[in-house]
């Protein structure tokens, strides 16, 4: 009887993984979806909407960091070095996470990066 709850429990295992592979793809995929549309239409761009241009010598505590995707990454805790700090507090699992200056596509009231947040996400650097 152990020996069936063990090869069940294996099973539901391997299953729960399957699901959170399938699901962080078709995440992906939305994201990556999402960036061509904005590309192709215009309509993924709030350059206008967010102020005007700066570099990132501008990038101050508390801006929002946005994804190519339009969404909200993180926020900023601080530069550090040749990265951005973002803080716990912004992260879903409660943790600092360092994101390379080259990722920095734009910087106006928010940091704007080149990489949608899926991609972001997996390249990140703990802190």
């Amino acid at each position: 009887m152990a020996d069936i709850k063990g090869k069940v429990e294996d099973v539901g295992q391997k299953i729960s993984d399957a699901a959170k592979a399938a699901g962080h793809k078709i995440a992906d995929g939305a994201e990556q979806a999402a960036d061509w549309v904005g590309e192709k239409t215009g309509l993924g761009s709030n350059k206008e909407a967010c102020g005007t241009a700066k570099s990132i010598t501008d990038i101050r505590e508390h801006m929002d960091v946005m994804g190519s995707c339009g969404n909200k990454l993180g926020t900023v805790d601080h530069v550090q070095g040749s990265s951005i700090k973002l803080t716990k507090s912004s992260s879903a699992d409660g943790h600092h996470h360092l994101i390379p200056m080259s990722w920095v596509s734009r910087v106006d009231t928010h940091v704007h990066l080149n990489k949608n947040c899926g991609e972001a996400k997996k390249e990140w650097q703990p802190a």
